[in-house]
């Protein structure tokens, strides 16, 4: 199918399906189906925004097959990588193990519409840096999801934040995935209450860059949502 065409019905459109899409029954299935779902690489916005960071400790937050846990490791910073699919989760071990960095990742169960926030490292206030890529939850769902994320920042951290930005689908060079599903940088920023001089965060990015991705009818220039908050 090509990346211009999509049906209404190749995507979730109530509440109750787009929740169930980010259960653990549809992960472990999709993870299951494939040898590999993912390329394997890091994020190009990760590397990017990580850049200029002094490795610490580093939560991901929906880490698939560990591509980007992985990687961080290989950076020097000790890296804890959730996901809601124990598919995915025995991945990521392994992999790790593969590049020889399994002393440097954890992993563990985690479930962004849950009650719970993500954990911090035993004995600390929270992580050094959070990142969440392509997470995309309901509006309904979106401030409480994003609020316990961020809580795992500890003072002095990072939060970065990823997604594809509503741009791709106006465009028509993204499909949908369900209504409201991706969201501009300003959401996050107001979400959290980031900015200003008395916020508890200080917006270091909050931008929306674009870059070409390669599909099965060519490349196709798309657009990120990108915010990296500092928890001052």
């Amino acid at each position: 199918m090509s990346h211009r065409r999509h049906r209404d019905e190749d995507h979730p459109t109530t509440l109750e399906e787009m929740r169930n899409a980010l259960s653990a029954a549809v992960w472990d299935e999709r993870y299951a189906g494939s040898d590999r779902v993912w390329s394997g690489r890091p994020n190009q916005r990760l590397v990017e925004q990580t850049a200029d960071l002094t490795p610490g400790t580093a939560l991901d937050v929906g880490c698939g097959e560990g591509a980007d846990a992985i990687w961080l490791a290989e950076q020097g910073w000790q890296v804890t990588g959730v996901d809601v699919s124990e598919v995915a989760l025995r991945r990521t071990a392994a992999h790790a193990v593969e590049r020889g960095v399994d002393d440097r990742v954890d992993v563990g169960f985690y479930d962004v519409l849950g009650k719970k926030g993500p954990r911090p490292p035993r004995g600390r206030r929270g992580f050094d840096l959070v990142s969440a890529h392509f997470m995309h939850v309901p509006r309904e769902d979106f401030d409480a999801v994003y609020a316990k994320i961020a809580a795992a920042v500890a003072p002095g951290g990072r939060l970065l934040v990823v997604a594809h930005h509503p741009h791709d689908v106006e465009s028509g060079a993204r499909r949908p995935h369900g209504p409201g599903l991706m969201f501009p940088p300003e959401q996050v920023v107001a979400s959290l209450g980031a900015g200003g001089d008395e916020g508890p965060w200080e917006v270091e990015v909050a931008d929306a860059p674009t870059r070409e991705q390669q599909t099965e009818d060519g490349p196709v220039q798309v657009q990120d949502t990108v915010v990296r908050l500092r928890r001052r």
